[in-house]
């Protein structure tokens, strides 16, 4: 009888042999992926809830934020040379060319918010980590079903120091635009009576 384990090692890709398969066609042209910390990982399908909490949020940001930002929807942000996640939402610096040249680094983001329906516990502790550890200051996990805010900050190599839980009735403002203040119910899809 074995009584131990074989040990293995999954393999990592980068961001390079990532972009090389989709070259490839290796992905279904309607299949979504994305790779974070060298793993290609298949994204959970958008519900109507995720939809509207996602147009609604990145609509509040763009008007409140006007041309100090450029808020960008399910698009690629380039953590590190193993991570491209497509956030829900990302704050990002403005730039010239609009990043024809290159995807978001961490340096250029301002505020990264994912959207929750069925995706809670990943974006809480496997994207929260590698969010953290590409030291992206400010995090935002929306949880349309609780309706609440989960906002992460204070980064670091294992994770944020913070976690602070608002509900819907409440208002954050970004760490990088602190005049601004969001009311978070405003991001959630409205109440529909049945």
């Amino acid at each position: 009888m074995l009584t131990t384990e074989a040990a293995f090692t999954l393999r990592k890709w980068t961001v390079k042999e990532y972009h090389k398969l989709g070259e490839m066609g290796f992905f279904h042209p309607e299949e979504r992926v994305e790779l974070l910390s060298g793993n290609i990982i298949k994204m959970s399908a958008k519900g109507t809830a995720h939809t509207s909490a996602t147009r609604r949020t990145a609509s509040v940001l763009s008007d409140l934020l006007g041309n100090q930002a450029a808020v960008y929807t399910q698009d690629p942000i380039a953590l590190d040379d193993n991570s491209e996640p497509e956030p829900d939402i990302a704050v990002v610096r403005i730039d010239s060319f609009d990043y024809a040249t290159h995807h978001p680094t961490p340096s250029e983001v301002y505020l990264i918010i994912e959207v929750a329906d069925s995706s809670l516990t990943f974006d809480r502790e496997v994207k929260a980590k590698a969010y953290a550890r590409s030291g992206i200051a400010d995090y935002w996990v929306l949880n349309v079903n609780e309706r609440q805010l989960h906002v992460f900050r204070e980064p670091t190599e294992n994770g944020y120091q913070s976690e602070v839980i608002l509900g819907e009735t409440a208002s954050i403002s970004p760490l990088e635009f602190p005049a601004f203040n969001i009311a978070i119910q405003a991001m959630l899809p409205p109440l529909v009576s049945n």
